[in-house]
């Protein structure tokens, strides 16, 4: 083999070994320490205010934490961050020119919000793939309810459900209702487009179904055994 070649095998053989080792050390330490910030409040804050306000997870209500699942990811306690039989069918969905659906779990919007660019190239995807699964690896269910909850935007500046708590109704997260939750929860998608104070039609049928999901589930979420098994069955 050319020494050129070699060398550039070994270079590349490097690079990777210390992507992995700095990847695998931001991922680690964002399991414990609070996030202090991320690129889409950076991007935020040039053009307004970022209200902006890190709580523990025991501080946010159980009833916000199941509102969230229901509306974006209703599989969060069962798969290992990709939801496969969503991707599916969000596939067919666009394949057939209905609703355009995405698949997207809570724990790839946490790598995304978290750890990655906003752009939709190729190259984003596969290191979103990358650090989705790592944070299921390294983290738990709750420490990703936790990130996702506090980095999520609400509204225009509005980022954390905490923020958004003390925005739209002037309470704590840990104070917020089973309405109150299910409107919050009704926006993630297009946070700017929808309104949680001033929903539209399409927010109030969101709303609405989030709350019947919620009743399902018993209208707090958990994270213990009998929880899953109901989810399983």
């Amino acid at each position: 083999m050319k020494k050129g070649v070699y060398h550039i095998i070994k270079s590349i053989a490097g690079f990777v070994l210390l992507f992995n080792i700095i990847s695998l050390a931001w991922v680690v330490i964002y399991a414990y320490v609070p996030i202090p910030v991320t690129k889409i409040m950076l991007v935020e804050g040039k053009e307004e205010k970022v209200k902006y306000d890190w709580v523990r997870l025991e501080k946010i209500s159980g009833k916000v934490q199941l509102a969230v699942m229901c509306a974006e990811d209703q599989f969060f306690l069962l798969h290992n961050g990709l939801d496969f039989d969503s991707i599916d069918k969000a596939m067919v969905s666009n394949k057939s020119g209905g609703t355009v659906r995405g698949a997207s779990t809570l724990t790839q919007q946490v790598a995304k919000n978290v750890f990655l660019w906003p752009n939709r190239d190729w190259a984003r995807k596969a290191a979103e793939l990358y650090f989705t699964l790592l944070i299921e690896v390294v983290w738990s269910k709750e420490r990703i309810m936790e990130v996702y909850l506090n980095v999520a935007e609400f509204g225009d500046g509005i980022f954390g459900v905490e923020a958004a708590a003390q925005e739209y109704f002037g309470i704590a997260a840990s104070d917020l209702t089973t309405r109150q939750a299910a409107q919050l929860a009704a926006v993630l998608p297009s946070p700017k487009r929808f309104s949680v104070t001033n929903p539209s039609s399409y927010v109030q049928g969101r709303v609405k179904w989030i709350r019947k999901q919620m009743k399902h589930w018993g209208y707090e979420m958990t994270y213990d055994e009998s929880f899953v098994e109901k989810m399983i069955k």
